[in-house]
């Protein structure tokens, strides 16, 4: 995994919209911009909730080739980090498996997940650019970019519900140590090999691992640890 890869994938964890750009069925293969909220899935790759009836998912299955550009709001554009992940848009066949990941950050969409017309795809990346700062600018290849997730994925929910119903204080003490918020209620709502985000009140935060873990008692000592330094 290279260090402009790894950097690029955690940045992009920290996101959760950004401009999906087509090529126009309509319009003979002009580019097509929309915006679109995705998560990442466990490996890195963006998944996006979008309706059959949707002009760019009509682009999409005539011509599966996309790039999505994330980039956080700044007066200056210009200055900030920013990644586009440039790839192939995939449908997937089933939506449950997604599902309850996708609702816990985007509670919103669930009228949209139970209607029939909508349907995940998933971006597999052939190229990834990352532009981490002035001077600062790579072309990633997929292999740097993506983690493989060892089986995290099966017990994320578990994890979460623990979390959740066991350690409240741990995660405000999280929200207050590393963010600086004061949460009435802080609940996690997904856990990756890089991190794990928490919705405190209203808001989305992001936590990051000093290192990607995988395994059960990794993740559960970078918990711990973070428990403590909270306290301090």
């Amino acid at each position: 995994m290279s260090e402009q890869g790894h950097e690029a994938r955690r940045f992009t964890r920290g996101q959760t919209s950004g401009v999906l750009s087509t090529l126009s069925k309509r319009l003979d293969g002009f580019p097509f911009g929309s915006v679109s909220p995705f998560i990442l899935d466990h490996a890195g790759r963006p998944v996006i909730l979008i309706s059959d009836l949707a002009e760019h998912t009509k682009n999409i299955e005539a011509d599966p080739r996309v790039s999505l550009i994330v980039q956080p709001y700044s007066p200056d554009m210009q200055t900030t980090g920013r990644v586009t992940v440039i790839g192939h848009a995939l449908r997937l066949p089933d939506k449950d498996a997604l599902g309850p990941r996708y609702l816990r950050y985007f509670p919103q969409a669930e009228a949209y997940f139970s209607m029939h017309d909508f349907q995940f795809y998933r971006l597999e990346p052939v190229k990834v650019r990352w532009i981490g700062g002035f001077g600062r600018i790579f072309w990633v290849d997929p292999e740097a970019f993506l983690i493989p997730p060892e089986g995290l994925a099966d017990r994320e929910a578990d994890i979460i519900a623990h979390m959740n119903q066991d350690h409240a204080d741990n995660l405000r003490d999280y929200c207050r140590h590393v963010h600086g918020v004061d949460a009435h209620e802080a609940t996690m709502v997904g856990l990756d090999p890089d991190g794990f985000d928490l919705r405190a009140d209203d808001r989305l935060l992001r936590f990051s691992f000093d290192t990607p873990v995988t395994e059960s008692d990794a993740i559960r000592a970078a918990l711990v640890a973070l428990a403590r330094a909270s306290r301090t």
